[in-house]
């Protein structure tokens, strides 16, 4: 359908505060326009990630408590507090799972390939106006025009506290945003400043930063937040985990057929950089070599592999922890694969194969003239899956980042475009 939008339309109704702190996007005339195979997916892909969640629990729980291979929590615990261990398998958190669940996925020739599976997600209060301005505009929107204002509101139905620390603090203004669309029941703090009380939390920093929360104990302890206080759903390498030979068969028992089969689709191999010594008649599976060594010295047509912080560090949100293999000159990449190994006892890194995403073009409004211009780059779509009580997902909308094609990493940037999905 042709847009009645205007660069000036958009920007003089956003909000004055904007959405992201000194961040800025190209805005766009219309929505990022899915397949109606790519539709389908999305709708469907709730159920099999919040079962992916659980399996997750399920496995790191038998695994510290001695009914699989201790290697599964050992290294998931690695480099973390004991309080917080402890915490997570407490009988109050059992089976207790995020309840927003936003996968990054690449677009690619082949469909969709899971980046990363992210438990505290920024864009909540940015996709949530978008929707309301593009689905006003008349576009039929993936999860409608105010999906992203129900689903969360669905989680509290008597409002919640939203905390945002210091370290979150560029998100600070898309979660105001967000409470005062949602009404007086909802409100935002600075997590540095909660003194504590019976309202509901949704947490939003993560729990690397715990430390600079002082009452972050308190808030763990006395439960009704979301997500909970369990770092090991904040680690990158479940996704790698999933790969694990060893792990095939629990997956399997873990998962319904269906979904076990439709998530290996869309995960990439990957791999947790562990440095320990291989018998001799072993290999890496996948890399077919015997030691992340020989990993560390690939041709640059070898590692066409990403090189990942997995969790639990300060540049393990948005794309500085991320290393492109075969966009860094070959002496660089060997360092960065010792580095990892020698980290490994504290801060594991993992390795997934590089997924090429396809070519797309996307209209875009110049932001000196506003004329309207078009973009060939690469997409990443962020959906955004909310599960209520009775552990039912719904979509609440889908956020698409369309950056020039020269860009490896997909996030949000100047020069990309950030719009919702119709």
């Amino acid at each position: 359908m042709a847009s009645d939008l205007t660069l000036e339309s958009l920007k003089s109704s956003a909000p004055e505060s904007g959405f992201f702190a000194d961040r800025q996007w190209l805005w766009s005339p219309r929505p990022f326009q899915l397949s109606k195979k790519e539709r389908k997916t999305l709708i469907g892909l709730g159920r099999p990630l919040n079962r992916f969640q659980h399996a997750c629990e399920s496995i790191y729980r038998r695994s510290a408590a001695g009914k699989l291979t201790p290697w599964v929590s050992e290294i998931l615990d690695a480099g973390k507090p004991t309080w917080l261990v402890k915490h997570q398998l407490s009988s109050a958190e059992n089976d207790v799972t995020p309840r927003i669940i936003r996968p990054d996925l690449l677009l690619t020739e082949e469909g969709f390939s899971v980046s990363e599976l992210d438990s505290v997600p920024g864009g909540i209060g940015t996709l949530g106006w978008l929707s309301q301005r593009y689905g006003g505009a008349g576009f039929d929107l993936l999860g409608g025009t105010d999906g992203m204002l129900e689903g969360f509101r669905s989680l509290f139905p008597n409002g919640a506290e939203i905390l945002v620390s210091e370290e979150s603090a560029d998100y600070r203004p898309e979660m105001d945003w967000l409470a005062a669309e949602l009404g007086d029941a909802f409100k935002t703090i600075a997590a540095e400043e909660w003194t504590g009380g019976e309202k509901d939390v949704y947490r939003f920093f993560e729990l690397f930063d715990w430390e600079s929360v002082p009452l972050a104990r308190k808030l763990a302890d006395r439960g009704r937040v979301t997500p909970p206080f369990k770092p090991h759903f904040e680690e990158k390498m479940w996704l790698a985990l999933f790969w694990a030979p060893a792990l095939r068969t629990i997956w399997e028992s873990e998962l319904r057929g269906s979904h076990y089969r439709r998530l290996r689709e869309l995960i990439p191999k990957g791999w947790v950089v562990d440095p320990a010594e291989l018998p001799p008649h072993a290999s890496l599976p996948g890399l077919d070599v015997h030691s992340w060594d020989e990993v560390a010295n690939f041709s640059q047509k070898e590692r066409r592999l990403v090189l990942k912080i997995s969790g639990f560090d300060e540049r393990a949100w948005g794309s500085r922890g991320v290393l492109i293999g075969h966009d860094l000159p070959s002496d660089e990449w060997a360092e960065a694969v010792r580095s990892a190994q020698q980290d490994f006892e504290t801060q594991p890194w993992v390795v997934q194969e590089f997924s090429e995403t396809r070519l797309v073009e996307h209209p875009y409004f110049d932001p000196e003239s506003g004329v309207e211009r078009i973009m060939t780059g690469r997409a990443r779509l962020c959906p955004y899956y909310f599960v209520n009580g009775d552990g039912e997902t719904s979509l609440g909308g889908c956020l698409a980042t369309i950056v020039p094609a020269d860009k490896k990493k997909i996030h949000g940037m100047r020069a990309g475009i950030l719009v919702p999905c119709m």
